[in-house]
């Protein structure tokens, strides 16, 4: 319809500027249209008595204008108005054709594939018209541009999509040849992370404009798809897990199904969810048990239901590295009490965890238990980092702040800062703010502001009962259903005692609360991060009674014990700490490696050699050395390439000197056309963006007949400037037409002159 009206497409008028032909200055033809307006003024004013009578002003103004405009058409049109353009010269350039050929055009829409579509599109007209006029040459692409002589050559089986790759090929091309423009045809479903801004930037450089063709669907009308499943990527064995599933679904609102967690084939957690609102993301928690140590290549599914049209993206595997260490705790204990004894005999049932501990049993005598040598803790609390940081927690029971010396005292404070490791602080009658903790240096480690008074310890029962943060915490999940775990926390035993703790600091979390009779909440189990560790308070010494006053069949005292000092140690990290950003990499072989290296006392250590020895499939073995980080002292990286798919495993070996720092494992896995399974609807806004971004146009199948005659107006390649005259553009006779028309109707009807 715009065409119809203005002779040309939209897109010349997007593409060209304004010129007027007749030579005259722009300037003159605007004093020749005051030259008309006003004699017609003049005109109208000295004949407004021969009007009828009782015309108003604002009618002679009306027919003014309508007059005045009339000849301002006229007058525009002898000066010449004109399109300049810039186009490509017929059969001097070339016009790269990219057809995506991965797996996920290969979807069945509407009784054909996309590919199957996209190759009608191009041969009911389009390619024929472009070959007419310009060198075409056709490109398949996945992770890398191919060319190839005719579209029978396309097979809708590239593992992978990478648009930004594929444009980097065709803009180096660029460099060398007359390329004009590049069509994509694509559903935009690319899995590389997106386009790079320095390929766009490269692209505008060439002026290059990128054309796209959107295939398939922008949603489905009926399918389920995992978006995401978190799980951490290091656990101790026999630790309780938590995947956190998200997934998005369209035309199953209200229907249930099961979400399942598997290895090898054996279930190990399943759980029935109420499909959410389309389209709305709906986030599970599914539990499970980590097992013995080893890697565990989990699949994470949800299960298909009837008539969905995409059953390839209903699993996503993750990679979990069960560790076979035993991290040591200390506890520290300031008198012989209950808590102390069935703190002790919870975590001896706990074989990944190592507790040691120092019990003052009067004012200068102490008792030691779980040490590895005669001398260790010989002269009581640790007083150097080196023995201090050799522990990956810490306990503080029932100890006043005086018994630590100012060098103590930021010894602790470095353990979580500087070391990473876990404090837990327990409630007491001579601790926290009884103990003077709330003026120490130490006051920062708590996730509570501690009152400064004495007398906030209470030996007076209280229940416990768990937040909203608490029931999704595994820390205190005691069953794995969330309400019935909820239940079971209410019919605990009462506790012992309680302490007055304040209220808890920003940027913490309160597990659970105190329930005290005649009072507000008080905050039990709190939670904070701070520096690279983690801080937690139980404001209680009367936990013992979840032992004491159950069946001795029951486990809740255990589990809670085992389970909070797993948090507190499950990420404290060694002198030698690996990660990778990505431990599952979909349909891509780049793997970053960081390593971050520390001395005994835990300072950053620059002058490392680390080194990353590479065990994969098929015995593939390699060696890698890792470079330090500029500007960020202990850290070493660098990026391998995982060629073949499956599991890789990374021994990291540290040495200064000849003398060995330490040792870290690192395990990630290469899945091959998984990527193409997810996120498979047509990705418009890509492609949109892409083709505004680069002065392209987007198209879809059906306006593919459009491209030939719009490719034309690019400043690629070899070009000429044209004009087109826009004086016989229909909407011009129309306009005159218009404007003379209506101002003699008014004049009839009004009477005027």
């Amino acid at each position: 319809m715009f065409q119809f009206f203005f002779k040309y497409p939209f897109t010349l008028f997007a593409k060209s500027k304004l010129v007027l032909l007749a030579g005259w200055p722009a300037w003159m033809m605007g004093l020749a249209m005051l030259g008309a307006a006003a004699p017609l003024g003049w005109v109208i004013w000295r004949q407004r008595a021969r009007s009828a009578p009782g015309v108003a002003g604002l009618r002679l103004a009306a027919v003014w204008l309508l007059q005045s405009s009339l000849a301002a058409s006229l007058l525009l049109l002898l000066w010449h108005p004109a399109l300049s353009v810039t186009t490509l010269k017929p059969q001097q350039n070339i016009v790269a054709v990219l057809v995506d050929d991965s797996r996920s055009m290969a979807i069945r829409e509407d009784g054909k594939t996309r590919l199957e579509q996209a190759v009608s599109a191009l041969n009911g007209g389009p390619l024929a018209a472009l070959e007419r006029k310009f060198q075409v040459r056709l490109y398949r692409f996945g992770r890398s541009l191919e060319r190839i002589s005719k579209l029978d050559q396309l097979a809708a089986s590239a593992p992978a999509t990478h648009i930004g790759e594929t444009l980097k090929q065709v803009v180096a091309e660029g460099a060398s040849l007359p390329i004009g423009a590049v069509v994509l045809l694509s559903d935009g479903a690319d899995n590389s992370g997106g386009i790079e801004l320095e390929t766009i930037a490269e692209i505008r450089r060439q002026r290059i404009p990128v054309h796209t063709v959107g295939m398939g669907r922008e949603q489905f009308s009926r399918d389920v798809e995992i978006s995401d499943a978190v799980t951490p990527a290091r656990v101790l064995a026999d630790s309780r897990l938590s995947a956190q599933v998200s997934f998005r679904q369209r035309g199953y609102a209200g229907r249930k199904t099961r979400l399942v967690v598997r290895e090898s084939g054996r279930v190990l957690a399943s759980q029935e969810v109420v499909l959410k609102q389309d389209g709305a993301r709906q986030t599970e928690s599914l539990l499970f048990n980590a097992g013995l140590a080893g890697a565990r290549n989990l699949q994470v599914s949800i299960e298909a239901l009837d008539g969905e049209e995409n059953l390839n993206n209903n699993a996503v595997t993750r990679l979990i590295n069960v560790e076979p260490a035993k991290p040591r705790i200390l506890y520290l204990e300031g008198e012989p009490r209950w808590e102390f004894k069935f703190i002790r005999r919870a975590i001896e049932q706990d074989r990944s965890l190592q507790l040691a501990s120092i019990l003052r049993t009067t004012q200068n005598k102490i008792y030691r238990q779980g040490i590895t040598n005669p001398k260790e803790f010989e002269e009581g609390f640790p007083s150097t980092a080196e023995e201090l940081f050799a522990f990956q927690g810490l306990i503080l029971g029932d100890v006043e702040i005086g018994y630590f010396t100012p060098a103590q005292r930021e010894l602790i404070r470095q353990f979580a800062d500087r070391r990473g490791g876990g404090i837990l602080f327990l409630g007491g009658r001579a601790t926290l703010a009884d103990g003077g903790y709330a003026a120490s240096p130490l006051a920062e480690l708590l996730p509570v502001a501690l009152p400064e008074r004495k007398g906030t310890f209470h030996r007076e029962e209280a229940a416990a009962e768990l937040t909203a943060a608490g029931r999704d915490s595994l820390v205190c999940r005691l069953e794995e259903q969330a309400e019935k775990n909820v239940e079971r926390w209410k019919k605990l035993p009462l506790l012992a005692d309680y302490q007055e703790v304040g209220a808890a600091k920003a940027g913490a979390v309160v597990l659970a609360e105190l329930l005290v009779p005649g009072q507000r909440r008080l905050p039990l189990l709190a939670t904070e991060n701070y520096g690279r560790g983690r801080t937690a308070l139980f404001a209680t010494s009367g936990s013992w009674r979840w032992q004491m006053l159950q069946d001795h069949s029951d486990m809740s005292h255990e589990m809670f014990w085992q389970q909070l000092l797993r948090w507190l140690v499950a990420d404290a990290p060694g002198r030698v700490a690996a990660s990778t950003p990505r431990p599952v990499l979909s349909d891509e072989a780049r793997v970053p490696l960081r390593v971050e290296v520390r001395d005994k006392s835990y300072q950053p250590a620059p002058d490392a050699r680390v080194e990353a020895h590479i065990l994969g499939p098929e015995g593939l073995s390699d060696t890698l050395e890792l470079n330090p980080q500029p500007l960020e002292q202990g850290a070493y990286v660098a990026e391998w390439a995982a060629e073949k798919p499956g599991s890789y495993l990374a021994e990291i070996l540290v040495k200064r000197g000849e003398e060995e720092v330490g040792r870290d494992v690192l395990m990630f896995r290469r899945e091959d056309g998984v990527a193409e399974n997810f996120r498979a609807e047509q990705n418009r806004e890509l492609l949109e963006k892409l083709a505004e971004q680069t002065g392209g146009n987007y198209y879809k199948p059906a306006a593919l007949s459009r491209l030939p005659e719009e490719i034309s107006y690019s400043e690629a390649g070899i070009t000429v400037r044209e004009t087109r005259d826009l004086w016989d553009m229909p909407i011009v006779f129309l306009l005159i037409l218009l404007l003379s028309a209506s101002q003699w109707l008014l004049r009839r009807k009004w009477g005027v002159v």
